[in-house]
């Protein structure tokens, strides 16, 4: 699974920080899945959590839709789009998981 596969990577600690931040939130539901672990809540899918060579990637699942005014999300996808770190910033996370959040409420 590749959620054993995040514990292991040199990213670890990194995936457990953005693990950590993404389950404080009231109502989060973590799946691990074989190639993805998956997070969601009672409104539907948010996003995904993955290690990577170059630290995590946040999949939103909606990501189309945001708005980036950062310049961070990768991908031109009809629907998803990838907030790549190599080191955890809260404030970034936030500004686009709120947003995330907020799409699927609809």
């Amino acid at each position: 699974m590749q959620y054993e596969k995040d514990l292991i990577s040199p990213h670890k600690d990194l995936f457990l920080t953005a693990q950590a931040y993404l389950m404080s939130f009231d109502g989060m539901v973590e799946t691990k899945k074989p190639r993805i672990t998956t997070y969601s809540n009672a409104n539907g899918g948010i996003c995904h959590l993955r290690t990577m060579p170059h630290g995590i990637d946040f999949g939103f699942l909606k990501g189309a839709k945001m708005q980036d005014d950062l310049g961070k999300l990768t991908g031109n996808g009809k629907v998803m789009r990838v907030l790549p770190m190599i080191e955890f910033d809260k404030q970034m996370a936030d500004y686009y998981l709120h947003q995330a959040i907020e799409l699927i409420a609809k």
